[in-house]
């Protein structure tokens, strides 16, 4: 496990949610859709991020989810930090689409610089401590707060904060039962982390199936 090839989203409606996706974030291969309608309420602990090159490329990809269905966690705003915008789609997963630049310096061109899963967890340490038994290395880490993982030419970067600091960060309540309904694609074999986040052997692998999460 070094690395994340993909990221496999639960839905009740896989057709309708995969013609989303393609229409608002265009992440191809990068993010799959699947049926699944294990019960699943409230903030299911976990956020995917796409950073951008500047404001009008996030002003082009939250105003594409809006369009599609997607409503609104944060309005797209300038922070000390950039900008950027939080919103939920149709299917329930939260995206937050961000740049650190303040200022456009060209067209928006809808390209997506990085993905980032972060998982909301229960114990920050505890679950660091698994993913480096399973082969992964910590690019950031700030004690028991956020780390972050070295990518490895991953497509996917992974991500850890505390379910509590996740949920704020995007403007729900902390509070969520059930399925997370994700499943990361990564690695040899399939494996579930401590706070109950299944991972799918890699499909280079030949291997297609795991417990949902």
């Amino acid at each position: 496990m070094t690395r994340i090839e993909s990221v496999i989203l639960e839905a009740a409606d896989p057709v309708a949610a995969e013609e989303f996706y393609a229409a608002a974030f265009g992440l191809g291969e990068l993010l799959r859709v699947r049926a699944g309608d294990t019960p699943s309420s409230g903030f299911r602990g976990f956020t995917l991020s796409l950073v951008v090159a500047q404001p009008n490329i996030v002003d082009e990809l939250i105003g594409a989810a809006m369009y599609g269905g997607a409503s609104t966690l944060k309005p797209v705003t300038k922070s000390f930090w950039g900008y950027g915008g939080v919103v939920q789609a149709p299917d329930g997963t939260i995206w937050k689409v961000a740049s650190s630049a303040k200022k456009n310096s060209g067209p928006a061109t809808r390209e997506v610089e990085d993905v980032v899963l972060l998982l909301g967890v229960a114990d920050v340490k505890a679950t660091k401590q698994f993913y480096l038994g399973h082969g992964l290395s910590v690019a950031k880490s700030f004690g028991s707060k956020y780390v972050e993982f070295e990518a490895a030419a991953s497509p996917v970067k992974l991500a850890l904060y505390s379910r509590r600091a996740a949920a704020k960060d995007v403007g729900v309540s902390v509070e969520g039962t059930g399925s997370h309904r994700i499943v990361i694609v990564g690695g040899s074999e399939a494996v579930t982390d401590p706070d109950g986040f299944a991972w799918q052997a890699s499909t280079r692998t030949g291997a297609d199936r795991t417990p949902s999460a």
